[in-house]
């Protein structure tokens, strides 16, 4: 008999968004004439960058002679062109050193995100903070570094950090030992940015803690101040202690055309059970090339242009649309009363529920009494509750009708 991963038995019932898919389902049943707007899922909206587009045409047209056929990519997932490109202007512009051989590019970071843990022990201890992106915590959980979920949401054996108005939502490292520690700025869902002096009390407190930082910047082009870092190795030290993720998605609208990459410095070390340091780098190298076969040639021709003259001022100018529907919300909900934080340095703002409400409460109002979707906070853990997760990625008239529904709404 074939027996189950029994781990994958303690997981909540219903992943967050395939909730949120039923629920707005069944009004769209009872309500089949509603003109939904759709500020829950944070998904792009404006099409593909022109320089994009057309390095899509010339590597499909390359590909579609006999001297310009590619196969398999190479082990690291990526040609040596793209490596190039994300070292010298996501590094190298910032005086960040990383060698081509620490990054590893994917077809996106929520994978990878889930995946790196495969290369830790299974008594591994997990940190992360609450509100927190659900793939981190579920990972774990399926690979068994967490027993069954309390009534209150948390899972046992996991460390969370509570991320609250009176922290900033930046909680400080644990008091307690941890091993791997999940880190995402800006932050989903509650769009908060690290400063620098926060990522160096987290970088300090690994070091010290012989820990690892799992450190997810996807969001990372969201940030308007030149002063706030954008990569967790900008902080002295960090190269020692964390593992870097970024995607294409949000900062050039690859959703659906899929490209990412994580860097795994030769610097960061992990232990065998009989103490001999091994480098992380090596294992994550193993598990690529065991279980990816590499992006597509066209997609790496197309992440290759973002950061061409024309496809950084292209896709900055889509950051900044995102970003002014983020001021248009912020501003917007606030004046009406509302209580709200992030939108500055990401796509996401982060509403407290009104009058008490609870999470679903609120998503179920806006959804009845404005027609408008978000994304319960409380799905993103149990810190979440009392708060609703607003995207940016929308059509800017439909953000402003947003606003008007929302207020019209009488919460």
């Amino acid at each position: 008999m074939a027996q189950i991963n029994e781990h994958y038995r303690k997981l909540q019932a219903g992943y967050l968004f395939p909730e949120i898919a039923r629920r707005v389902g069944a009004f769209r049943e009872a309500h089949p004439g509603a003109d939904l707007i759709r500020l829950g899922i944070g998904d792009v909206t404006l099409p593909l960058a022109p320089a994009v587009v057309e390095a899509i045409r010339r590597a499909a047209a390359e590909m579609g002679t006999p001297e310009g056929m590619r196969g398999y990519p190479p082990e690291q997932g990526a040609e040596d062109f793209l490596i190039a490109a994300i070292r010298e202007h996501d590094y190298a512009a910032r005086g960040v050193p990383v060698d081509p051989s620490e990054i590893f590019v994917s077809d996106g970071s929520k994978q990878d995100s889930a995946n790196i843990q495969e290369i830790f022990g299974p008594r591994c201890r997990i940190a992360v903070t609450d509100p927190v992106y659900p793939v981190y915590v579920d990972s774990n959980v399926m690979a068994g570094r967490a027993g069954p979920a309390t009534a209150e949401g948390y899972y046992e054996g996991v460390i969370y950090l509570p991320a609250t108005e009176k922290n900033g939502f930046m909680p400080p490292p644990p008091e307690e030992h941890a091993d791997l520690v999940y880190l995402c700025s800006p932050n989903n869902p509650t769009g908060a940015v690290a400063t620098r002096q926060n990522l160096e009390a987290w970088v300090d407190w690994a070091r010290r803690a012989d820990a690892v930082i799992v450190f997810d910047a996807a969001y990372d082009a969201f940030i308007r101040d030149p002063s706030l870092p954008r990569s967790i190795y900008e902080i002295d030290g960090a190269r020692s202690c964390a593992i870097e993720m970024r995607s294409f998605s949000k900062r050039a609208g690859f959703t659906g055309v899929r490209c990412a990459y994580t860097v795994v410095p030769r610097d960061l070390t992990g232990s065998t059970s009989t103490g001999e340091r091994v480098p992380l780098r090596e294992l994550w190298a193993r598990r690529h090339a065991t279980k990816f076969n590499g992006v597509p040639y066209v997609v790496q021709r197309a992440a290759e242009a973002v950061f061409d003259p024309e496809g950084r001022k292209q896709t900055a100018a889509q950051v900044d649309y995102y970003m002014e529907n983020a001021r248009i919300l912020r501003e917007g909900l606030a004046g009406a009363g509302f209580t709200l934080f992030g939108g500055e340095h990401a796509p996401y703002i982060w509403m407290r529920t009104p009058e008490g409400r609870s999470s679903w409460e609120t998503f179920d109002l806006l959804l009845e009494r404005a027609q408008v979707v978000g994304t319960p906070g409380s799905g993103f853990g149990p810190s979440g509750e009392g708060y609703i997760r607003l995207s940016a990625f929308g059509d800017r008239d439909r953000v402003a009708e947003a606003v008007e529904r929302i207020t019209r709404a009488g919460f």
